[in-house]
Order: structure tokens, then C-alpha cells, then sequence
């Protein structure tokens, strides 16, 4: 029996950089579709969060489905939308920006083909290029430990692989740039089962100057949110 996989992926102003990583999933996805014993089949869903750019012009010839919005609504919004339109037994996550690293999806799905867990993240070998300071990882890191007693290494990682049947049961409306670190907790509570396998993926990272800092402030905000909701209405 095939499995069906829904790849989506949320972006906001990324018409330079769709392109690229949507055609690597392409490649994989010929190359992989109807190969036994894994018989896979995708969908690939582009969830267009209120570009100002081509952003869906640009995407449309690779993807199945572009769902597209006139205002932004946050990142959590169109994971969401493109949950919503997703027919798969597994739901991929992408972000925009991976270019030709996106091809490397398939290493999410090995832990739940194999069957050693539910939800896959993808900790993303360190680069030697100044950041942030880490002040989000550490909220995040300790804040999923302190309510599930998970000791997550990736926490914000947008790449991730879960069962659908997971999804189902978490529910919750998340907050913008804090959904991973809810879908994390939310998952890990209910008793289900996580793998962090290293992969190198690769994308834009914010650097040390206003609009760094200005993304890192919001999605420290978002974080601190999610974490305070998952405190205040626990799943179970």
C-alpha cells in the first residue's frame, strides 16, 4: 500500500528563493515515487502567507497546490491552511529558503517509516557565521523540558515530518513563530514519540543587525506565548 506524504510549505516574500527548493523536491519526489518497498507519493502544498512579491507566480509551476492569502497572518496561520488542505498519512515541513538542501526531506521520513517515531525534527548542523545569541533556543529548550520532560535539541526546527494522526489530536491554534515549539510539547504529552535526526539542512540566517533582531524579538514573543498557553490549557 502507498503512503501518501504532504510536503508544505509556508512562505512570505520568497520569490528568488522558492524556486530552488521546490525543485529539489521535485527531483527527490521522481526519483522516490513508486519505488519499492517504501511506494511513496507526495503532494506539495505552498502555503502563500500574504507575499508583496511573485512569491506565487513563482511557486506554482512546482507545486500541487498554492494556497495564497492578502495579508499576513503568521507562520502558524498558513501551517495551519496548508494542514487543512493536506491528504497524507505523513505531513512534511519545509521552509522556503532550503534551496537545493530541501532534497534532503526524505531523512525526516526514515524514523516514521521505520516506525521509531511519530514526529521527526531535523537538528541542523551548526555553520560558523554569527546569529542571534540564543536567547530563544534557550527559552524554548527549557520551556519544553520544564512541561513535557522532553530535553529537545532542535526545538525551533521548521523542518519536521509527523503522523497526521498526531496533528488530529493536538489541535491546538498555535502562535505564530512559537508553533513548533507547541506542536513539540503537545506531542511529546500525549505520549508520543520523537527522533532529532542531524541533517544538513541549510537556509538564510538572520543576522546580527535590526531586522535580525526585530525577527528574533517576535519569535521570542511567539515562543514565550505558545509555552504560557501550553502551561495554561495542558493538553492532558
Amino acid at each position: 500500500m502507498s503512503t501518501l506524504v504532504s510536503i508544505i510549505i509556508p512562505v512570505w516574500n520568497e520569490a528568488e528563493r522558492i524556486p530552488a527548493t521546490l525543485k529539489a523536491v521535485a527531483r527527490v519526489r521522481e526519483a522516490q515515487e513508486g519505488i519499492k518497498p517504501l511506494a511513496l507519493t507526495f503532494q506539495v502544498i505552498v502555503v502563500d502567507d500574504g507575499s508583496k512579491d511573485d512569491t506565487r507566480t513563482a511557486a506554482a509551476p512546482w507545486a500541487d497546490l498554492v494556497i495564497g492569502y492578502p495579508i499576513n497572518r503568521g507562520k502558524a496561520a498558513a501551517m495551519a491552511a496548508g494542514c487543512r488542505a493536506a491528504a497524507g498519512d505523513i505531513i512534511v515541513f519545509l521552509d522556503a529558503d532550503l534551496g537545493g538542501t530541501a532534497g534532503y526531506f526524505p531523512f525526516l521520513l526514515e524514523p516514521l517509516l521505520q516506525n521509531e517515531a511519530d514526529l521527526s525534527v531535523a537538528r541542523i548542523p551548526p555553520v560558523n557565521k554569527p546569529g542571534g545569541f540564543g536567547l530563544v533556543k534557550v527559552l524554548a529548550s527549557r520551556g519544553v523540558k520544564a512541561l513535557s520532560g522532553y530535553p529537545a535539541l532542535a526545538p525551533l526546527s521548521g523542518q519536521r515530518a509527523i503522523r497526521a494522526e498526531v496533528l488530529k489530536r493536538t489541535g491546538r491554534a498555535y502562535q505564530g513563530f512559537g508553533v513548533e515549539v507547541g506542536m513539540l510539547v503537545d506531542a511529546v504529552k500525549l505520549g508520543y514519540r520523537v527522533a532529532e535526526p542531524e541533517i544538513p539542512f541549510r537556509h538564510r540566517e538572520t543576522g546580527r543587525d535590526w531586522d535580525g533582531f526585530m525577527h528574533r524579538g517576535k519569535q521570542f514573543i511567539s515562543v514565550g506565548l505558545t509555552l504560557w498557553d501550553c502551561w495554561r490549557r495542558p493538553i492532558c
